[in-house]
């Protein structure tokens, strides 16, 4: 896996320079290292180096090394699909869900989250803007009643919108699709955008990306390959 704080360091160098390039605040993008495959040694590592935000997607994973990374001030990001059966388990295991595309979900999160005593879970709209069928999200028409409706749920915290674009290893054919979901997301008041990947973070915060997912050009390549929808 090699040097994971190296890794690190080096893409928060890379964080800060397209910071920089857009005009935008010194630390005004999170990094979530996508953990998601890993065992908790390398999770440990990047811990360690002082990362707190981690990705993953697939609840039944999580769910069995959790209890080996119950780190003070670590926060566990669901970047994966949820399933309606599975709403009740990533309301109690996950600090933020960046992949709410429907009120239906919305409401079981609510439900569950009220019933887990914790504070309010922070929530992302996933927005579907590729054609490719392998993508989930909600369409751009719903995004907007989606919203209202999460925002009446006491125990959902509406952050922000997120989504994918096609994959593709030229970073500027991903461009304009984060630019229509930041100016979705100004039309439905959000300011928070999860958006960007290894390879084409710095081109979302240059479109105005508030958290991105990196996960191969920290931990590495995954032994297993992903599918189209899992890739980060």
């Amino acid at each position: 896996m090699g040097d994971i704080a190296g890794h690190l360091s080096e893409i928060r160098q890379r964080i800060a320079a397209a910071e920089s390039r857009a005009g935008r605040a010194a630390g005004s993008v999170e990094l979530v290292a996508v953990s998601k495959t890993f065992p908790p040694p390398p999770i440990r590592e990047a811990y360690d180096a002082g990362q707190r935000h981690f990705g993953e997607n697939r609840i039944q994973e999580f769910e069995g090394k959790s209890p080996q990374m119950q780190w003070p001030g670590a926060a566990w990001h669901m970047i994966g699909h949820v399933q309606s059966n599975k709403a009740a388990r990533a309301a109690q295991l996950f600090d933020v869900v960046h992949t709410v595309d429907s009120a239906s979900l919305a409401r079981r999160l609510h439900e569950q989250r009220a019933r887990s005593g914790k504070s309010p879970l922070d929530v992302f709209i996933e927005v579907k803007l590729s054609e490719e069928a392998a993508k989930t999200g909600a369409a751009e028409t719903e995004v907007e009643s989606l919203a209202k409706e999460i925002r009446t749920l006491d125990h959902l915290h509406l952050r922000g919108l997120m989504t994918m674009p096609p994959w593709s290893t030229d970073p500027e054919v991903a461009r304009p699709y984060f630019r229509r979901l930041r100016a979705i997301g100004e039309r439905v008041g959000v300011s928070e955008f999860s958006m960007g990947m290894t390879n084409d973070f710095e081109t979302a915060i240059e479109e105005g990306s508030t958290l991105v997912r990196v996960g191969t050009a920290i931990f590495g390549k995954r032994e297993k390959p992903l599918a189209a929808d899992e890739r980060r």
